[in-house]
């Protein structure tokens, strides 16, 4: 009676994991997209400044930062469960928090406890190497990878719409209740991982690497910094170099580093993990121009100043689009290298940039451009791990993809920075809004990036061909 208990436990659970690992990933980039359309909702809530609670969006992008090669490595020991279902308890307990706060403080507090849920897409994709038979898996990897990202399109409409409805609590309400639902849902569904994992976890080389991780995400985010004190914004990349170099150092010596720095080296994964940082850039670039431009009112000359639930919605095409292109690329594998993929994902990124900065005048305009834009971004990120994992045993999945994804972070936080300076540049003494100049002359400067990605990845395509004649 037992022995036929645990195996239709094992059977259900096996059904259960797809559809848990996309629910976590999805959880992941809904619960971090809560900061961005909230931002102005909170400041009048708690009587604080925009500055103030612009941190609200930009904690949880530090925390995340040093959460997500930590995670990734205790994602390649025996304990990988046990790190999930405490992550995911962490996460809940701060979706609580940002619920019922008393004060800003504690809000924000539970934004920085939800921050620890950004190291979590990698642990996903490593559970699915382990455990999915070898071409289910790369098929859920790939979707995972576009999940964590147009996820963020369903976040943003809901949050507004419950704003608007019923108040700033019922947006983090959803937070809670989807953090909640997928800590069950893990609880259930995850397996132990195969047995023979080592547990060591490089301490020093963790601190080195979030400091220096955390310092650069300050100099990015902080774009007030290189207008007001540009000695301290530049001392910011400065000091995070130093910082890098430090954990480089000390990963090269240490018997068990936090990173494999070996398997970086790889062309293949050394390539890929170049195109993400560019192609991040330009990505989120857009990503946030677009969702700027709409809500600026009329008043500035251009513009539709729609409220937060309508800019939003201008993200749904993003998210459709993006797991339509993620779809995709299973298919365009059989016939195309993994590099080429890459390089036609960020060309669609490319044209979605051109089509921004020559036309926008009209509203449907925007919804289509994000359309494009979550194509591309779909096909992007559903090729990235076939063409990182190829080269990285399946034990170093976790640790392997948690890089990639610090990177493109980073790429992610560069490209806000250089857009928000862009228009900074271009918004006159008392303005408040730049001109539209500026949004074009941003654009531009994303396409650039997603050209110099595309030759990168064609310049992969044919190193690739040349190993192998």
């Amino acid at each position: 009676m037992i022995g036929t208990a645990s195996e239709s436990q094992i059977t259900a659970t096996g059904r259960l994991l797809v559809p848990t690992l996309m629910f976590i990933a999805l959880v992941v980039a809904v619960v971090g997209s809560l900061g961005a359309p909230l931002i102005t909702a909170v400041a009048g809530e708690f009587g604080v400044s925009l500055a103030a609670a612009q941190w609200t969006l930009t904690a949880p992008l530090l925390v995340g930062a040093i959460a997500t090669p930590v995670l990734g490595r205790l994602g390649t020991g025996p304990r990988r469960r046990q790190v999930i279902l405490a992550t995911l308890a962490v996460v809940v307990a701060g979706s609580l928090l940002t619920v019922v706060p008393p004060s800003f403080g504690w809000l924000l507090a539970g934004r920085v406890a939800q921050g620890a849920s950004l190291g979590l897409g990698a642990l996903m994709m490593g559970v699915a190497r382990d455990h999915l038979p070898e071409q289910r898996s790369g098929a859920t990897i790939a979707l995972l990878s576009v999940a964590s990202t147009v996820g963020i399109g369903v976040g943003y409409p809901l949050a507004g719409l419950l704003t608007d409805v019923s108040g700033l609590r019922a947006a983090y309400g959803l937070g809670l209740l989807i953090a909640a639902a997928a800590l069950a849902a893990a609880w259930w569904a995850v397996p132990q991982p195969p047995p023979g994992r080592s547990a060591a976890v490089d301490v020093p080389g963790a601190a080195f690497l979030g400091a220096g991780l955390v310092t650069l995400s300050l100099a990015m985010s902080q774009t007030t910094l290189w207008t007001e004190n540009p000695a301290l914004a530049a001392a910011l990349p400065a000091a995070a170099a130093v910082l890098l170099a430090m954990w480089v150092r000390r990963e090269r010596r240490c018997a068990a580093p936090l990173v494999d720095l070996a398997l970086l080296r790889h062309p293949a994964v050394a390539g890929a993990n170049v195109t993400m940082l560019l192609g991040g850039i330009g990505m989120y670039l857009l990503l946030a121009l677009v969702t700027r431009y709409v809500q600026t009112p009329e008043s500035a000359g251009y513009g539709f100043g729609v409220d937060v639930f309508i800019a939003g919605s201008v993200l749904v095409p993003f998210s459709a689009l993006g797991f339509a292109g993620g779809k995709l690329v299973p298919r365009l594998r059989k016939r195309l290298q993994a590099t080429t993929v890459l390089a036609a994902g960020g060309g669609v990124v490319l044209a979605a940039l051109v089509v921004f900065a020559l036309a926008r005048g009209q509203l449907w305009l925007a919804f289509a451009v994000m359309g494009l834009l979550g194509l591309g971004v779909g096909v992007f990120s559903a090729a990235m791990p076939v063409a990182i994992l190829a080269a990285t045993p399946p034990e170093e999945t976790s640790s392997a993809m948690s890089f990639n994804q610090v990177v493109r972070s980073v790429g992610f936080s560069i490209g806000s920075a250089l857009g928000g300076l862009v228009l900074a540049a271009h918004t006159g003494t008392g303005a408040t809004f730049p001109t539209e100049a500026g949004y074009t002359t941003a654009a531009w400067a994303g396409a650039a990036a997603m050209a110099v990605t595309v030759l990168i990845s064609l310049v992969l395509r044919h190193a690739a061909k040349a190993r192998l004649s």
